[in-house]
């Protein structure tokens, strides 16, 4: 699926700009940013697998309510200052578009 492709690639992307967060933060932002966005991947998976239409929109539901938590923690890291703005803008953008393509699929199972 390409919503799941997009969704992995962007929680590599994520995965990658957490490294470069403080030691003080793993416990913190860290583990909070690499865990929604690694979910928002997971969730779609298990909706994919799901056969109910009612199960499939619970686990897109909950995918893209991950995306939005993971937009969250990148601005919040770059309002503090561990994130550059050209860090984050890109990785943002992506999610708004997995979002905008969770919206379509969920529509479509309505």
């Amino acid at each position: 699926m390409p919503v799941w492709q997009k969704a992995l690639e962007l929680s590599v992307m994520v995965f990658k700009l957490s490294a470069t967060l403080p030691r003080c933060e793993d416990y913190g932002l860290t583990s909070q940013i690499r865990k929604s966005s690694n979910s928002v991947s997971g969730n779609i998976a298990e909706a994919f697998g799901r056969k109910s239409k009612k199960d499939k929109s619970n686990f897109y539901i909950i995918a893209r309510g991950s995306a939005y938590e993971t937009q969250s923690h990148l601005l919040y890291g770059q309002e503090v200052d561990y994130f550059k703005q050209g860090d984050v803008e890109d990785i943002f953008i992506g999610y708004n578009e997995l979002i905008h393509e969770l919206n379509k699929i969920l529509n479509s199972l309505c």
